[in-house]
């Protein structure tokens, strides 16, 4: 067996020669075989040091193991006194992700340069480990003098922005104007990025100043105003920046001008935009199209958003999801699922987006078998550690009514974060368990205004007085409840506790009120069995120039049918269609129905079924109202064609069966009695039993009908039949006003 040659001092230096030639052109297999054949060179000959840095290039390319051992032999030779070779072996580390051993080698070398003070900020910051990093550069400042090179300082204006730590960003940027590097684009650019994140007055102050801005600078700008819901002026510089300026944009300025009209929910500008793309020839920008999809689909028009699909060239999977979650956000579920067939066929894999639609598409089915499905497919690609994935599981099980299983997975989450927590809460809630919602909110750290949210609805749920204040107590603490969203939730809250007067201070704490807001509080009076008041309300939120929105209305006229004002809500319906007909839905006709139907009027009741606009079919909701007119107005003329139409919509639920029983058996039909009893059995319906809820020494019980083994039967029964009594004498003392 032959063995190679010990090469002489000549070749030794050709060696060298080739491996810094090999390295040039990135042949590493080369650099490595020609530096085991220098290794294999007698001890007496010296070695070109500026050839490890070339070495260990190549073995970040094609083996770390390979790299350790080339640190070791070097250390061995001596040569780990040379800081250009130190910082060869740093960098080596910090590009392989040894960080570790990137310090140690950093902290046991002999002398440090600009350079190696710049891989172990860099290395530091460029990881995320950003308070390492800003403590490096400060200990560089004040011991070496150091001069960071460009690439480091844009990481460290980086790492003053992701810690929002605006003074000593501010404190940076003083550095950079004192040290003369404040002239570089890319750094007047980075502290744009900084100060849009903190305050838009200094980053407009610092546009202001610089001298030459580029695409970078307005981008920059406009993104800013867009993220600070300051929309409109986003748009005018995007409007000054190319009209007057005449800047060439990019796709990242326009993907920023496209959110600030999606924001706004103008479609006219946003298609102005598209034609512009179009002029442009952005709109064949990925990136660029799938905004537009994403545009159209929150502005509603759905149509746009598949045309702009069909005709790119090139999608990708943020492209099928843009147009899913579009369906979705536009409660096209169908669509979104033949959809998602397509998406299959076409090749394209469901990701976490994927699966979170097709969660909420399933959630709002109810549909158990599904939701289980797509959770196996969650463990089967290993997916368990993605929070969004894992909270729309928790989310989709408990609206399934699947607390068991929503409650298991939360208990798997090793740290839950805030969502997490909050929407366990709202499972809780929504699964009729407030007092565990309640009890999961005390162990909760750091709870948020989406969390005090799901607290208020569940105190609104256990409609317990005490537990309400509480929670509003600790929204006042966090300086929430005069914000319109907490506020609104309080005042509902409190409505549902029957304390109406808290209701309506609630309302007025509200700081700037929306038309939410005054729905909520319309709403809580209709509750309360105060019409008049809820009447009064709507005509002064006329008066402040707020146009209603449906939910609006229909609380109005639900006012008027729980009052028994017949001709105020016929007033009102008119108006509103007349003023607002775009905003009447079906429940609102359902609701007419209700109010026509409980004043003795079916045979109006029936025509307004009939006569509903083109699109609009009659629910199971307006064909009760009617058969339950007709129980009360003894009206049987009616009650068989009506019945057959509440069975055909709602087959399985007991209340239709009930109210045409009830019908029959006031009219002494007892045979058709016994036809709706036994068609209940043979359908396997079941009674829901009614409840009432009752507050005793601040504590609210539920009492179930025909339940007479309650704790508190015997001492509260008396009081509720005689309760039941005096409703009976009163709706017979309106009906014979009527």
């Amino acid at each position: 067996m032959r063995f190679p040659v010990a090469p002489s001092c000549l070749n030794l230096h050709n060696l060298c020669h080739e491996i810094k030639n090999s390295s040039s052109s990135g042949r590493w297999k080369d650099v490595l075989s020609q530096y085991i054949q220098i290794k294999r060179t007698p001890a007496h000959h010296p070695i070109d040091h500026t050839i490890f840095s070339h070495v260990l290039k190549a073995c970040l390319s094609l083996s770390f193991r390979l790299g350790t051992s080339v640190h070791a032999s070097l250390i061995k030779n001596g040569f780990g006194s040379y800081t250009s070779v130190g910082n060869s072996v740093m960098d080596f580390y910090v590009k392989s992700g040894a960080l570790c051993s990137t310090v140690s080698v950093f902290n046991n070398m002999t002398t440090q340069d600009s350079v190696s003070w710049n891989i172990i900020i860099h290395g530091h910051l460029d990881r995320g480990d950003f308070e390492n990093g800003l403590k490096y550069f400060i200990q560089a400042r004040a011991v070496f003098g150091f001069e960071p090179n460009v690439s480091t300082l844009l990481l460290i204006i980086q790492a003053y922005r992701s810690l929002r730590a605006f003074t000593d960003g501010q404190i940076f940027h003083a550095y950079l104007i004192q040290s003369g590097l404040w002239s570089l684009t890319s750094v007047q650019n980075s502290l744009l990025s900084m100060y849009t994140d903190t305050s838009m007055d200094y980053a407009q102050r610092l546009f202001d100043e610089i001298y030459d801005t580029d695409v970078i600078s307005w981008s920059v700008m406009i993104g800013g105003y867009v993220h600070s819901d300051e929309f409109i002026t986003g748009l005018g510089l995007f409007k000054k920046m190319v009209s007057e300026l005449g800047i060439e944009v990019d796709g990242q300025t326009m993907v920023s001008v496209l959110k600030g009209c999606v924001n706004l929910r103008d479609i006219r500008i946003g298609k102005l935009i598209h034609g512009f793309l179009v002029i442009r020839g952005l709109d064949y920008d990925l990136f660029v199209s799938n905004s537009l999809i994403d545009f159209y689909c929150k502005c509603g028009d759905i149509d746009s958003a598949i045309t702009m699909f069909k005709e790119m060239n090139c999608k990708n999977t943020v492209s099928w999801n843009s147009i899913l979650s579009g369906f979705v956000h536009n409660e096209k579920y169908e669509e979104a699922l033949n959809f998602f067939a397509s998406m299959r066929q076409s090749g394209f894999v469901a990701d976490e987006v994927t699966l979170v639609n097709l969660l909420v598409i399933f959630k709002l089915f109810g549909d158990l078998s599904q939701c289980k499905s797509i959770h196996g497919t969650v463990i089967r690609r290993y997916l368990q550690s993605n929070d969004l994935i894992m909270n729309s599981l928790i989310d989709a099980y408990s609206k399934c009514n699947q607390i068991d299983i929503s409650w298991r997975l939360f208990c798997l989450i090793k740290i839950p974060d805030v969502v997490t927590w909050s929407t366990m809460i709202s499972g809780f809630s929504h699964c009729g368990l407030p007092d565990e919602a309640i009890s999961l909110y005390r162990d909760m750290p750091n709870p948020n205004p989406i969390t005090i949210l799901s607290l208020l609805e569940a105190c609104a749920l256990s409609a317990e007085i005490k537990k309400s204040k509480w929670a509003h107590g600790i929204a006042i603490r966090m300086g929430l409840a005069s914000e319109v969203v907490l506020g609104t939730a309080i005042l509902d809250m409190y409505s549902k506790c029957g304390s109406i007067l808290a209701s309506r201070r609630a309302f007025n704490q509200i700081m700037v009120k929306n038309v939410v807001s005054w729905s909520a509080m319309i709403a809580a009076y209709a509750l309360n069995g105060l019409p008049r008041d809820a009447l009064a309300l709507f005509s002064e939120m006329d008066n402040h120039g707020l146009k209603p929105n449906s939910v609006t209305i229909l609380s109005v006229l639900s006012s008027c049918v729980h009052g028994g004002l017949v001709e105020e809500g016929l007033s009102i319906f008119k108006e509103m269609a007349n003023k607002y007909g775009s905003e009447l839905k079906l429940e609102h006709y359902s609701c007419l129905v209700d109010l026509l139907a409980r004043s003795g009027n079916t045979d109006d009741a029936l025509r307004l079924i009939k006569s509903t606009p083109i699109g609009m079919k009659p629910g199971a909701s307006a064909w009760g109202a009617l058969l339950s007119g007709c129980r009360n107005y003894e009206d049987r003329k009616l009650v068989s064609a009506v019945f057959s139409q509440v069975l055909e919509l709602e087959p399985s639920s007991s209340a239709g069966y009930l109210l045409a029983s009830s019908v029959y058996a006031g009219g002494g039909s007892w045979g058709d009695v016994s036809g709706v009893r036994g068609l209940m059995r043979e359908r396997g319906v079941k009674v829901v039993a009614g409840y009432s809820l009752v507050h005793v020494d601040n504590k609210a019980y539920s009492f179930t009908a025909g339940d007479k083994f309650h704790p508190l039967f015997y001492l509260l029964g008396p009081v509720i039949e005689q309760l039941h009594s005096s409703m009976r004498m009163d709706i017979g003392a309106r009906l014979n006003v009527i």
